[in-house]
């Protein structure tokens, strides 16, 4: 009977967990979203725009790469639940950025079991008409529902309204406008369960609140920025329920008051950010919100006499923050009387009043947290602090504090003291010595506080036994760690970076340091062997950081041991070392981010780090000295979406199933090595890629097709400095959010295609160094981004655009300090420059040099104030050098060189503060050259030369002018058409002498010379013989006629 038992639970258990767990997502919901996926990314399909990857808020941009893998449960942005396998989560933010689009809602049907779907930052105007959102009544498990950031207007509140089931409702910065009553939106009173609603940053106002009273379970409202005037009256609002009220930025003067009001509202947590208040009557109707707790007030700005009445009867206020505001010595008094506070944040105000220093914040008995970061204040505030004996949480970052009674008597006392920050503040070593004694403190950061010695770790830091964190980074200190370090026990977090510590780690007390989990070393003189030895008893350990002016070593007595630590993330970086690859790696395998650099390892591709690590995201191997051929995993790795092999000695072909094995890549980095042969057309199947850098190589071939077609989110791209050939036609058509585009040193051929202009993000174009011919197409000049055009090199021909555009761009790909930071190559001020992505913004630029360019300078080019480089050199210009170009305030380099110019260089351009570089060398320019003040007090001959009729500083010899030239005005035409003929005359007159003198001086020495005479003589009868033999034997007839004779 046991045995029968046993086996019946067994197989209930199986049964269960078969009924119970899933493998997958559900084949029906799987169809739906690749349905999902055309819907968004069809032939209109635009990635984010540069402003969104600065953004807050977390966009996904895994859609693209949705089908690669069967189970959809894990694609990006989808969610699933784990025992039924029906998807319960769709993140869909900031995936179509194009213009207006309209949404089919209908497609979000077949997910019955969806609780939230986000559509953030999409751009959608509205709905397909019969397909709209009313279509997701049906879904009873919606809870939340984000539309923010796009461009729906009123008419979306009445396709809300079916939605029952609604929790959280976002609908910030739309198109909502107008003014907003309760006959035009009793829509959103249906959603009897909505809990959050966020209205905030629309155009529209509201005249009525009860417009929200049939929303009988909303807890918090965001209706900030909607043009709100007046007193607010929360009785006509009628949410007895609601907890969170975001007002800011209207103009609220007051709320308004009642005993009713007083009884029935609950509000705990309220935002008035952004506001004037104008004396005491907003502050002292705060009254009526008995309940609150928390009140947010920065960026305001306080004006008039303000009594103390109005704060100080918020009995049970526990956190006022007033970060930024532009406060009087009256609210700073009121705050003293709130003995409820807990939490007061005064970040970047000044506070001078003595006596809120002296008799305000020492009566805040209960005060546990205060936040004075920035803030211009005196020494009598910071010995008042030393009396809040309740204080937890200290921030001082940004002040300066020199003040020896605070730092002697006044931070002692603060016994209970967890945490210290004073990052970026004034402090002598005093404070640091008076730190020892806060026995309780276990966090401490004292980053960018220009300290110099380790004095105070000895005699203050090292007494702190609880202290679990430490950040003394970004200081001048010295010398080796104290050995007393190794008291600090706790310790967790160590940040020692740009310092200039000394010592080998091998022999420091880090070693003793086993519950370290963070630890930065960088930009110090230690001596770190690349094994990691001295951390392998670190069992806890999870980042270590070692990159700039440390030096790595490998170690002569390298033991065969496995550390304890498991690390997420590693930078490494010295200088050369030699050696292998650390083996301490081959134990890894919870890796995400590996930055390895300047190491000198030499080995192959370690592609058993990526089988050995499937959790790894981004692999950095720049400059490395590895070599061979680049060896892929045995299998797909789906979670690497950053590759740096840059600078080594790789070699033979990109792997053709690059593409298949690394899907999911968004940047790629293989420059600077030796791979030859053709571009894999796989890697079309990065369909998330931006960033792509294989230049310096030996590539040849065309650009595959598959590549320019598929990877629908490229933004970067540099192949310059191989051996591609092939038309510019098809090139990258495809790929409408490229930015930067870098094929310059190749062999492309063909036309530069009218279909650019469809690349409207485009902002550096360097296609110079290539066999490209024919006209610049007008379609450039639609391109209202770029920034850097460089076609020099080819043999274009036509004349040059007047529309062209350069203007600054502040378009910066990454913000990851470890990301690659790929270089273009630019010729300015007569040197050719790497500019890295980093610095691109500082720089633009036309090159249009080495070309067969013809017609004038169009003087709308001197309208390009932003520019720093023109390049029009080497070509067949003609006309005159625009007097507009004085206009190029900001250029660096002006070259016009080898080119047919005429006229004088105009006086004008003097005016030119920035130019360091100015040549108009070998044209046929005339006149005086230019005064020789500011920067043109800088250029030599070699900026003139070649111009014969020019004349005055610096040639090396000037013209002997028979007539003075006339004046020239800066602002006459006319002035400048006559000094053009005068120096023509000027020139015949001087010809004209030259020739008469020569001939005199022949005829001298022929009267002189009887030898020289008979010489010339003798030559010229010679010569007459061949003429007439050479004319009788080839025009016989002529002799005939008998017009020669002897």
């Amino acid at each position: 009977m046991e045995i029968m038992k046993e086996c019946w639970i067994l197989v209930m258990i199986l049964l269960l967990r078969g009924s119970w767990c899933s493998d997958g997502c559900l084949e029906h919901e799987r169809i739906a979203l690749l349905q999902l996926k055309f819907e968004f990314i069809s032939s209109s399909y635009e990635m984010p725009s540069r402003d969104i990857f600065f953004s807050s808020h977390d966009y996904d941009y895994d859609m693209p790469l949705w089908g690669v893998n069967t189970d959809c449960c894990n694609w990006g942005g989808v969610k699933c639940n784990t025992t039924t396998g029906h998807v319960v989560e769709l993140s869909l933010d900031g995936i179509r950025r194009g213009g207006d689009w309209y949404l089919n809602a209908s497609l979000f049907l077949p997910f019955q079991q969806l609780k939230n779907l986000s559509l953030y930052g999409n751009n959608i105007a509205g709905c397909i008409k019969n397909e709209g959102f009313e279509r997701l009544s049906v879904l009873d498990n919606l809870e939340l529902l984000d539309l923010s950031v796009n461009h729906f207007n009123n008419n979306i509140l009445s396709s809300l309204s079916g939605l029952s089931f609604l929790k959280f409702l976002y609908l910030y910065e739309n198109r909502l406008k107008g003014i907003i009553n309760i006959e035009g939106g009793e829509e959103l009173l249906k959603l009897s369960n909505l809990q959050i609603l966020d209205l905030s940053y629309n155009n529209f106002s509201i005249n009525n609140l009860s417009f929200f009273n049939g929303l009988s379970s909303l807890k918090s409202l965001s209706i900030a920025n909607i043009q709100l005037k007046g007193p607010f009256d929360l009785k006509e609002l009628g949410l007895s329920q609601l907890e969170e009220l975001d007002l800011g930025e209207n103009n609220i003067t007051k709320f308004v008051d009642s005993r009713e009001t007083r009884s029935s509202n609950n509000i705990r947590v309220l935002y008035l950010y952004g506001i004037t208040i104008k004396g005491s009557i907003l502050l002292e109707s705060l009254r009526v919100l008995t309940h609150l707790k928390s009140l947010y007030l920065r960026g305001s700005n306080f004006e008039g006499t303000i009594p103390g009445q109005g704060l100080p009867h918020l009995k049970d206020l526990e956190y006022l923050a007033l970060d930024g505001s532009i406060i009087n010595n009256n609210i700073l008094q009121s705050i003293g009387v709130m003995s409820s506070l807990k939490e007061l944040s005064l970040r970047g105000c000044e506070l001078n009043d003595t006596n809120f220093l002296n008799q305000g914040l020492p009566h805040l008995k209960d005060l546990e947290y205060l936040a004075l970061d920035g803030s211009i204040i005196n020494n009598n505030i910071l010995q008042s602090i030393g009396v809040m004996s309740s204080l937890k949480k200290l921030s001082l970052s940004g002040c300066e504090l020199n003040d020896t009674k605070f730092l002697n008597q006044g931070l002692p006392h603060l016994k209970d003291l967890e945490y210290l920050e004073l990052d970026g503040s004034i402090i002598n070593n005093n404070i640091l010595q008076s730190i020892g004694v806060m026995s309780s403190l276990k966090k401490l950061s004292l980053r960018g506080c220009e300290l110099n010695d380790t004095k105070f770790l000895n005699q203050g830091v090292c007494k702190l036994k609880q202290l679990q964190e430490l950040d003394i980074s970004d200081n001048e200190i010295s010398g080796s760690l104290p050995s007393c370090l190794a008291n600090l026990t706790s310790l967790q977090f160590l940040y020692l970076s740009s310092n200039n510590f000394i010592g080998n780690i091998s022999l420091s007390p880090l070693r003793d340091l086993t519950n370290l989990e963070d630890l930065e070393l960088s930009d110090n003189l230690f001596q770190i062997p690349i094994s990691l030895s001295p951390f392998f008893n670190h069992s806890k350990l999870k980042f270590f950081e070692n990159v700039g002016t440390n030096k790595m070593y490998v170690e002569t007595n390298d033991q065969n041991l496995t550390p304890k630590f498991q690390l997420d993330r590693l930078y490494l970086s010295g200088y050369a070392c030699g050696g292998v690859f650390p083996k301490f790696l081959y134990h890894q395998h919870n890796l995400q981010y590996v930055f390895l650099s300047s190491l000198k390892m030499g080995g192959g591709f370690p592609y058993w780090l990526l089988e050995n690590n499937t959790k790894l995201e981004s692999l950095f191997l720049k400059n490395t000295s590895l070599s061979g051929l680049l060896q892929l995993p045995h299998h797909s790795h789906m979670n690497l979406s950053e590759l740096d092999i840059s600078d080594n000695f790789f070699h033979g072909n990109i792997p053709l199933q690059i593409g298949t094995y690394l899907p999911r890549l968004r940047h790629m980095d293989l420059s600077s090595n030796g791979f030859n042969g053709s571009i894999p057309s796989s890697f079309g199947n990065m369909s998330l890629l931006r960033s792509l850098d294989l230049s310096n190589n030996s590539l040849s071939g065309t650009i595959p097709k598959h590549l320019t077609m598929d990877c629908v989110s490229l933004r970067e791209v540099y192949l310059s400095k191989n051996q591609l050939q092939g038309s510019l036609k098809h090139a990258f058509c495809d790929c409408p959010e490229l930015v930067v585009l870098d094929l310059s040193h190749n062999n492309m051929t063909g036309s530069i295609p009218s279909g650019i202009g469809r690349f409207s993000q485009l902002s550096y174009m360097i296609l110079g160094h290539n066999n490209i011919e024919g006209e610049i197409p007008i379609q450039l000049c639609n391109l209202t981004q770029l920034s850097l055009i460089d076609l020099s090199h080819n043999n274009l021909s036509g004349h040059i655009l007047p529309c062209l555009r350069s203007t600054s761009n502040s378009y910066l790909p990454t913000k990851d300090i470890y990301a690659m930071d790929e270089a273009l190559e630019f010729t300015t001020k007569s040197r050719t420059y790497s500019y890295k992505r980093r610095r691109l913004s500082d720089m633009s630029g036309i090159d249009l040099s080495c070309n067969n360019l013809t017609g004038q300078i169009p003087i709308q080019i001197g309208n390009l104030n932003e520019i720093h480089v023109l390049n029009l050199s080497h070509n067949n210009l003609i006309g005159k050098i625009p007097a507009s170009f004085s206009n190029l305030s900001q250029v660096e380099s002006l070259d016009l060189s080898y080119n047919n110019l005429q006229g004088h260089i105009p006086s004008q351009l003097t005016e030119l503060n920035f130019l360091e570089v100015f040549n108009v060398s070998y044209n046929n320019l005339s006149g005086r050259t230019p005064e020789r003040v500011a920067q043109f007090a800088t250029f030599d001959e070699s900026s003139y030369r070649g111009n014969p009729l020019l004349y005055g500083w610096p040639m090396q010899k000037n013209w002997i002018v028979m007539v003075s030239p006339p004046s020239t005005s800066r602002s006459s035409i006319n002035d400048e058409e006559s000094n053009f003929f005068m120096d023509m005359g000027v020139f015949y007159v001087s010809f004209g002498v030259a020739y008469i003198m020569v001939l005199l001086a022949i005829a001298t020495v022929l009267f002189i010379n009887p030898y020289w005479r008979h010489v010339w003589f003798y030559f010229i009868q010679i010569s007459i013989d061949n003429c007439y033999y050479f004319i009788v034997d080839n025009f016989g007839f002529l002799s005939k006629l008998k017009l020669f004779c002897r």
